[in-house]
């Protein structure tokens, strides 16, 4: 079957890859779409380290084809889509309803999949850049039929981490105001998530002025090419600043952006080894830094809650489908994301 496979020099599209069948409590699936999201381009680079070769791809949809034994919430059939969370359920975090935070669920790569009869490793315990894949149970989260599996495909990553980073993790509440600061993928969620919250006022920052009309688009009430000017339009600083590029001189403008007992929410990945400063006296102004995984999801949970929303009108999913690309187009999908030409790059897999 295909996939992108990257084996520490360059990542390609094979077509001889296996995959095993599902063993107890995990899911097969027919991969039909699945979102080109930075942190993929990451691995490449080099910025997310992780062992090879791997299977790339986190953000997707798709059809259960097999389930194993003692999976019940899902069937063959059923339209799903997967989160990279592989939590076991048992351990104290999972019972505190902080699935991301599961020890079991990070730093253990699975290799279901066999190339030349050798194993290959499976990324954020997904691996959406091939045609079937498989998961624990938990990942898999049945979704309705009439939600289109491209659009569907963004809400494991982009959606989960955007939206819930607002809702879950700094919890805005009606009328705060907010800046963005990167209105890629992740930051057009937080946009909406914002939006969606009741937020009063909410400035995307983004370097590139043509990203400004989709920004708006998703809810930002202002528009800015430079950080400097925030405090132009919020004299005594933001309620919530959301750093989504990942650059550690952003990270210290969202903390420099903050009015007393604000919130900076650090969602961009920089190098594993950076380090940013702060001025330590904001912060006896009650101002907090906040880490942020994966929105602080509970995906069985939000995936649903968020396929409602997009059901209502309140949650914009197809508007983030800039473009799609076969998966023999890898190359050309990775170049447009890196070059910031679109949003969302989606790679679709076909018979």
């Amino acid at each position: 079957m295909r996939a992108v496979l990257f084996d520490g020099k360059r990542a390609e599209v094979v077509d001889d890859l296996e995959v095993r069948q599902p063993g107890p409590g995990e899911v097969l699936v027919a991969v039909a779409a699945a979102g080109l999201c930075h942190s993929d381009l990451s691995v490449v680079d080099g910025t997310i380290p992780f062992p090879v070769p791997v299977v790339l791809g986190h953000e997707g949809a798709g059809v259960v084809e097999a389930v194993g034994a003692g999976v019940a919430h899902v069937v063959p059939g059923d339209h799903v889509a997967l989160s990279t969370l592989a939590n076991c359920g048992a351990c104290a975090d999972c019972d505190r309803g902080r699935p991301t935070m599961c020890r079991q669920a990070i730093g253990r790569p699975g290799q279901p999949f066999l190339r030349d009869g050798s194993p290959v490793y499976q990324f954020a315990s997904n691996s959406a850049f091939a045609e079937r894949t498989v998961v624990k149970a938990v990942q898999a989260v049945r979704i309705p039929r009439e939600l289109p599996l491209v659009s569907a495909a963004l809400i494991g990553c982009g959606v989960l981490t955007g939206v819930g980073a607002v809702l879950n993790r700094a919890r805005v509440d009606r009328g705060d105001t907010v800046v963005v600061i990167g209105t890629g993928g992740i930051g057009l969620n937080v946009i909406q998530g914002a939006r969606i919250a009741g937020a009063l006022r909410i400035v995307a920052v983004d370097s590139n002025p043509a990203k400004e009309e989709m920004a708006r688009r998703f809810g930002a009430t202002d528009f800015l090419t430079s950080v400097e000017g925030v405090r132009d339009l919020l004299p005594t600083g933001a309620d919530h600043a959301f750093e989504c590029v990942g650059r550690v001189e952003l990270i210290r403008a969202a903390v420099d952006l903050l009015d007393r007992h604000g919130q900076a929410v650090l969602l961009g990945v920089p190098p594993a080894a950076a380090e940013a400063s702060f001025r330590v006296s904001d912060l006896y102004l009650d101002k907090s830094i906040l880490g942020c995984r994966y929105g602080s999801a509970r995906p069985q949970r939000d995936i649903a809650l968020y396929a409602e929303l997009y059901r209502a009108g309140r949650l914009l999913l197809d508007e983030l489908v800039t473009r799609t690309y076969p998966v023999e187009d890898f190359a050309k999908a990775a170049a447009d994301a890196e070059e910031g030409r679109v949003a969302r790059a989606v790679l679709t897999f076909s018979a």
